[in-house]
Formats: C-alpha cells, sequence, structure tokens
C-alpha cells in the first residue's frame, strides 16, 4: 500500500514507529487520531504529512455535525487550527491545509455534502500528484548521478517519507531505472534512527546495494575517496535557497565541499516557502527528550540529564550545489533560479556554466 491513503472514509498508514521489525496498517477515523499520527510520528517526511493532513481534513468534513455551510466550514478552520499544532518545522502540512480550505471555500460549492465530496476529491488529487511529482524529481535527479556513483543519504527521504516512490530514494530509484549501478551509504540518524530502520529497509526490500553507517563515520568517507554525492531531503526550504532538514544534514553538506563532493537537496516545489527570506526564519522543531535517552523502552542515558533534541538543522545555501525539484534543479545563485521554477512549471533553471 501507500504510505497513507483514504479508505472509505477512514485514514489508513503505515505505522513507522514499528518498522523495520514490524510491518502495520493502522485506521484512523477521526480528526484527533490524524493529528495525533503526524505529532507521533507514525508518518513522518514532509510530503507524507502533507498529504495526511489533506486527508484529515477530508476526515473532519465528513464527521462533522454541522448543519449548513458556515457552520461546516467554521469546523474545518477548527480542524485546521489542530493540525498545524502538530509539526512546526515541515511547510508541506501547512500547505496542504492551506488548498484544503481554498477548495473548501471555493463559490461553485453550496452544500455541506458538496464540500464533504470536494474535499474526499481534493486529498486524493494531492496524494496522486505527489507521487508523479517524486517520479519526476527522480527522472531530473538522476542526471545527476553516474554509473558507479556512491550515494550518501541521511534519514529517510524515500517511499515512507512520501505518499510513494520518495524523493532522494526516488532519484536512487530512477538511477536504476536508468541502468546505472550505483551504492547508497545509510546513515543511521539519530536520534530516531530514520536511516537504519526505514532507508535501509526501504533499499533491501528494492535490492539496491546499500550499507549502513554510524552518523559520524560520513567524514572519514568523504576525504578517503568513499563517497561521490550527498542528497537529502528537505522540510522548509527558505526563498534564498537556505535548506532545513533532519537534524544533521548541515554536517553533511559542510564536510562535502571541504572535500569536493555535490551536494544536493531533493525537494519538490511544495517545500519551496518564498515567504521566508532566508533559513534563519524557519521555526525549528524541539522533541520530547526521550528520543535522546531511551531507544525502544531502553535508557541509554542518566535519569535526568538535560537535553537538547533539536529535530532539524539549516544548511545555508553556499553549501549546496543545487535543488532538484520536479520542474528542474535550482543551481546558484538560488535568488534567481528558485522564482523561475515558482513562477514558471514549464521553464527550467539552467545548470552552471562550465569555466
Amino acid at each position: 500500500m501507500r504510505t497513507v491513503e483514504w479508505d472509505n472514509g477512514t485514514v489508513k498508514m503505515i505505522d513507522q514507529r514499528l518498522l523495520p521489525t514490524e510491518y502495520q496498517v493502522v485506521t484512523f477515523v477521526d480528526l484527533d487520531g490524524v493529528a495525533t499520527s503526524i505529532r507521533d510520528m507514525y508518518v513522518r517526511g514532509a510530503p507524507a504529512i502533507g498529504a495526511t493532513a489533506a486527508f484529515g481534513m477530508a476526515l473532519a468534513a465528513q464527521t462533522s455535525s454541522a448543519a449548513d455551510v458556515p457552520s461546516l466550514l467554521a469546523d474545518l478552520e477548527t480542524a485546521a487550527a489542530i493540525l498545524r499544532k502538530t509539526r512546526p518545522t515541515a511547510v508541506n502540512l501547512f500547505w496542504a491545509i492551506e488548498r484544503m480550505l481554498r477548495r473548501a471555500h471555493s463559490p461553485d460549492l453550496g452544500s455541506t455534502q458538496a464540500i464533504c465530496t470536494a474535499l474526499e476529491t481534493e486529498a486524493q488529487a494531492i496524494a496522486d500528484q505527489d507521487v508523479a511529482i517524486n517520479r519526476k524529481m527522480g527522472n531530473y535527479g538522476q542526471a545527476v548521478i553516474k554509473d558507479g556513483d556512491n550515494i550518501l543519504t541521511h534519514c529517510n527521504a524515500g517511499a515512507l517519507a512520501t505518499v510513494d516512490y520518495g524523493t532522494v530514494l526516488g532519484v536512487v530509484r530512477s538511477a536504476v531505472e536508468h541502468g546505472k549501478q550505483i551504492h547508497v551509504w545509510v546513515d543511521e540518524t539519530r536520534p530516531r534512527l530514520q536511516g537504519a530502520r526505514l532507508t535501509a529497509w526501504e533499499l533491501m526490500r528494492d535490492q539496491i546495494p546499500c550499507t549502513l553507517i554510524a552518523d559520524n563515520a560520513a567524514g572519514q568517507l568523504m576525504r578517503t575517496g568513499h563517497v561521490d554525492v550527498v542528497l537529502y531531503g528537505a522540510d522548509r526550504v527558505a526563498a534564498n535557497g537556505d535548506v532545513a532538514n533532519k537534524v544533521g544534514s548541515y554536517k553533511l553538506a559542510v564536510v562535502a565541499r571541504e572535500n569536493g563532493i555535490p551536494c544536493f537537496c531533493v525537494s519538490p516545489t511544495s517545500t519551496i516557502d518564498m515567504s521566508l527570506a532566508n533559513g534563519d526564519l524557519i521555526p525549528i522543531e524541539e522533541r520530547n527528550p526521550e528520543e535522546v535517552t531511551v531507544v525502544r523502552g531502553q535508557r541509554i542515558a542518566p535519569e535526568n540529564v538535560p537535553v537538547a533534541n533539536i529535530a532539524f538543522d539549516v544548511t545555508p545555501r553556499r553549501y549546496l550545489t543545487g535543488i532538484i525539484t520536479e520542474r528542474g534543479i535550482a543551481y546558484p545563485p538560488f535568488d534567481a533560479s528558485l522564482p523561475r521554477i515558482m513562477q514558471s512549471p514549464d521553464e527550467f533553471a539552467s545548470p552552471p556554466a562550465k569555466g
């Protein structure tokens, strides 16, 4: 199944907290359940969070007891407020909510039933479009991968982080589909180990050669010539090209630059937030300290030790070779290439001049 999907008035998803040891599909029948699934990371990854929020809005409409359109629209605004509080960094969450609200307020919807039907259709469109977008991104991105490349990635930006196919792993899958022999170094990605639990699981299922490494091993691999390109995803991209991604991404970009290795962000345009001038304005989520001190019920740190569980970091644009999107690859200067990509789906950014 897809990571998240609509099923006869319910929202079903893979419980990613249990992977790789257990594959379980859970079902949510109300908005509170969907909000919990995002907050507690049953589902994670910016595109998947966006699709889940869209389905949550559709579910809120269908479970509302509103007898008229104004009351239903008020219930949807309340639902939107609940969903907005679940994860602050992933801009796709807010993008999907606003898209659903715009559809609900469409003047052509004159009844509560029409709104419910339209929102179900809109949420499904968001999910289906995500899959198509990922495949387009993969096709553009595979062009930067050479036959025989060793790719280093961080966190999980695969099918599990999207509705299907993946962003970074979409590029990897597309490279394989184009006949390229590649190998992936998989950062374990502490503290929640999304690389070890999820990325390695996906790659092994697809029989794509991969090797799991401790996060701190990445620098030595780059220094000794065992990495050809670094790819990671994004939870938000600022207008100037700064990228917020799973904490640890910034270090990879800096070390890649030091060793002359290209570093690309792979991100759909729905993750690009043109309202924020730079990465310092991106809200950075800080999560439960127990994600650092406890691993699957086993305490690994002293009781009451102070913890700063910063979930994301920001890579300044100067460390990025490019940003791969479904509309092409944005190259520096990002101040010019990102607006061009955002404003015209048919016009793609040009690669940097040689020489």
